[in-house]
């Protein structure tokens, strides 16, 4: 006789309990295992002990929030990230995306939906797992792997923040085109832009240059758009792959 089939091991992440705890009841009864944990930081303790096979992450959490959960959890495992969130704008989304989630579902959300999303996810995974290079972005000499959350020039590591990733990360998927100020802060801090957050912006790009030129000095990587914002060398050419 066959052995059953592994049953799905999912985290639940979410300040809110009362939402944590629904979620892991309603993967429970469709036969998967579930755990909650109610901070980024339990979440990121859980995650150094215990292999999952799926994440459901809430963004807007105090302290370490869904988005830097994400980057943090994905340079310790490979583990797909569904965000469940409350925020449904598209810069939201889009930034979500950008760091690797599988999918985003918005707050609030229909049960039967919602495990309908992660059983589908389960099946993709194992029906057809990501190569290495799949969300590699290429930008002439600039890699930038969504998966890993690793950057890279002409191979060698670039030592970065996950705002400083976030940000080249957004510049890497336009390379050739000026991304705004104000994209590039909503996309790696997602708050709203104001007059304090372009001087925020200014400072990490000036970090950025700085690693960058650590490596290979001969080469402005990343340009100023005078009126416009920042881009990344690299020109249309730029490659996505697996997006």
């Amino acid at each position: 006789m066959e052995s059953m089939e592994k049953r799905a091991h999912i985290l639940v992440v979410d300040d809110e309990q009362a939402i944590a705890d629904l979620v892991v009841n309603l993967l429970v009864a469709e036969g998967m295992d579930a755990l909650a944990c109610y901070s980024g930081q339990a979440a990121l303790d859980m995650l150094a002990r215990t292999p999952f096979d799926l994440a459901i992450v809430d963004i807007m959490m105090p302290g370490i929030d869904g988005f830097e959960l994400c980057v943090r959890a994905r340079q310790m495992r490979d583990i797909p990230v569904i965000f469940l969130s409350a925020k449904d704008e598209e810069a939201d989304q889009v930034v979500g995306f950008t760091l690797g989630a599988e999918d985003y579902v918005t707050k609030p959300f229909r049960p039967r939906e919602l495990v309908a999303r992660v059983k589908a996810r389960l099946r993709r995974r194992a029906a057809a797992p990501a190569p290495a290079d799949a969300t590699l972005i290429t930008a002439g000499a600039i890699e930038v792997d969504l998966r890993t959350h690793l950057a890279t020039l002409h191979g060698e590591p670039l030592h970065l923040t996950p705002k400083e990733f976030a940000i080249l990360a957004l510049l890497a998927q336009s390379a050739g085109s000026p991304v705004s100020a104000a994209d590039l802060f909503e996309g790696a801090w997602h708050e709203r832009f104001d007059d304090a957050a372009a001087n925020t912006v200014m400072v990490h790009i000036r970090r950025l240059r700085k690693k960058l030129a650590d490596i290979d000095a001969s080469t402005a990587f990343i340009e100023t758009a005078w009126g416009v914002g920042y881009k990344l060398r690299g020109g249309p050419g730029a490659d996505v792959y697996g997006a």
